[in-house]
């Protein structure tokens, strides 16, 4: 039976070729999803196996094994060289910086084998672990909370890669308070909820990033955003100083704090001799209005904690993105927009 004139195919072109689109992007998404899969049971493997070896074993071996990938990964050690090189004020090239890369690795292997084991560890460990004592420890910062909530205001808790963040997020769950992590969901789904759901032990809820309704509503209702900012160097990004050398750090901090009246309170969770982690927080940064000159003065205060949190342990921070630009140029050209902010 020949086809109705409303679809008859004309001579010589293949029939509804958007169909082979659609099989493409199929593909991909079964090849990605497979991918996932793949991530996610080798996740929950590792860490099965990583729950029952001691870390006398374990950690010494992941330290060898991300030594190994330093050598053979050129293009990532080229970027902890660099940002080494920025903390110290050294050439990529020097001895000191090469040290230095190297115990970043170090610190990374040790983290990376503790956040696996911690579905086996009982779900009040990671707070136990954690130390908040001393004029900016546990009792300020609780003073703190009582007080933005007495006057309805949330709170947003800047923090970077140092420590872990798991310990310090779950510590804030034990003591009541009502934290909400910041994190992006967009690589593997399936793998931010399992990891989520290991957060929900300790109290704590996750937010994605794109989820701007419930970011508001949360800082609004008195809540806390606990986000990280050392994500790598954007160019559309505010620019700051860090460590002497021109860098961006994202807005998304100080335009939530200006658009909800909630502060910026840095915080760090530093490793100790011990084996615990020392959490200390920072003076408050309010931000008045959401102009340009506003949220940069905010975001170089920010920038300015995130150098005291660095320089006692530079070792522990352990960023694999390239934190400032590149190039001269670039640097030069963060400058001249800075001056246009002020």
């Amino acid at each position: 039976m020949a086809d109705p004139p409303s679809v008859a195919r004309p001579s010589g072109v293949a029939y509804a070729p958007h169909r082979r689109g659609d099989r493409r992007r199929s593909l991909r998404r079964l090849a990605f999803r497979a991918q996932e899969r793949a991530v996610v049971l080798g996740y929950r493997a590792a860490a099965a196996a990583l729950g029952l070896i001691p870390t006398g074993i374990s950690v010494p071996v992941a330290r060898l094994a991300f030594r190994a990938a330093y050598a053979l990964w050129p293009a990532k050690r080229r970027i902890v060289l660099a940002n080494a090189g920025h903390v110290l004020g050294l050439p990529t090239d020097d001895p000191q910086v090469a040290r230095l890369a190297h115990r970043m690795y170090a610190t990374y292997a040790r983290y990376i084998v503790e956040l696996m084991r911690l579905p086996s560890r009982p779900a009040d460990e990671p707070a136990r672990l954690v130390v908040a004592e001393g004029e900016r420890g546990a009792a300020s910062f609780a003073a703190l909370v009582e007080r933005l909530q007495a006057d309805g205001r949330g709170m947003i808790v800047a923090s970077v890669h140092i420590g872990s963040i798991e310990t310090l997020v779950a510590a804030f769950a034990s003591r009541g308070w009502p934290i909400h992590g910041l994190a992006d969901d967009s690589a593997y789904p399936e793998l931010f909820e399992l990891l989520n759901a290991q957060r929900r032990r300790w109290g704590v809820e996750i937010i994605a990033w794109r989820n701007l309704r419930e970011i508001y509503r949360v800082l609004r209702k008195g809540g806390i955003l606990a986000l990280l900012v050392d994500w790598g160097y954007r160019p559309d990004g505010i620019p700051v100083r860090l460590f002497g050398d021109w860098t961006t750090l994202p807005a998304g901090p100080a335009v939530l704090a200006a658009k909800t009246g909630a502060p910026i309170v840095p915080v760090v969770n530093r490793r100790r001799d011990d084996g615990r982690f020392e959490a200390v927080h920072f003076e408050p940064i309010d931000v008045s209005d959401d102009s340009p000159a506003a949220l940069a003065a905010a975001t170089q205060a920010l920038a300015d904690t995130l150098e005291a949190m660095i320089r006692p342990a530079p070792e522990q921070w352990y960023t694999f993105k390239p934190v400032w630009p590149a190039t001269a140029e670039e640097a030069a050209g963060l400058a001249a927009r800075a001056a246009g902010q002020r």
